[in-house]
């Protein structure tokens, strides 16, 4: 992922927070030699203070094998994504129809050394931190080795601790734009209120001034 230094995080407090708030994506395992990667869609709860992410998968799964061989994974979050029209990028001065349409964006990229966690009791605990994570309020029984309601099924899976030894973050939100072109980037997304655009548009808003021309 190419990250300009304008598309690039203030610090590490912007994209863990952002992170906290966004716990689906995707984990990419090398596959066998010759063969792509296995790319598969999770929920994880990301705990900065420990530095790593936990989830689970059924045991079933076809990249286990490969997992253990190469245990060196990427967990790869986007969201808060739109379409910018062109016309909307236009730079100053120039007629709406030369403008560059594009993409914003917010990615995450956490690169992991991935363990695989057996134990029941292990594996018990951590579905009991994924679940105070997604499921803070309650309601649900609390999972425990040999117990029931939950004790038998974790035979069925396997859990995953995913050790953070690398980051890649990324903010593209137009910020090295004149400041007229932002705001008709603004305007664009207030008026057309599409999906993802709010949220777009909060991001833009609130990076303003990460850079300068003349830096």
């Amino acid at each position: 992922m190419l990250i300009h230094p304008w598309d690039a995080p203030r610090d590490d407090a912007e994209w863990q927070h952002w992170l906290a708030a966004h716990d689906f994506g995707q984990l990419a395992v090398n596959g066998p030699p010759g063969e792509p990667p296995h790319v598969q869609p999770l929920h994880f709860a990301y705990d900065a203070g420990r530095g790593e992410a936990v989830t689970h998968l059924a045991r079933p799964n076809p990249l286990w094998a490969d997992l253990r061989a190469r245990p060196e994974v990427v967990l790869s979050v986007v969201d808060d994504y739109v379409f910018v029209p062109g016309p909307w990028q236009a730079p100053p001065d120039t007629p709406a129809e030369h403008g560059v349409p594009t993409s914003f964006y917010a990615a995450v990229q956490l690169r992991c050394l991935a363990h695989v966690v057996d134990d029941p009791a292990d594996k018990a605990a951590l579905l009991n931190r994924q679940m105070g994570h997604f499921q803070p309020e309650g309601g649900s029984a609390r999972a425990a080795a040999g117990e029931e309601p939950y004790g038998r099924m974790l035979a069925g899976i396997r859990g995953l601790r995913l050790e953070v030894v690398g980051v890649r973050a990324k903010f593209k939100y137009a910020a090295h734009k004149p400041e007229e072109v932002q705001d008709r980037i603004v305007a664009g997304l207030t008026s057309r209120g599409g999906t993802g655009d709010a949220a777009a548009r909060e991001h833009q808003l609130r990076r303003r001034g990460v850079w300068s021309p003349t830096r």
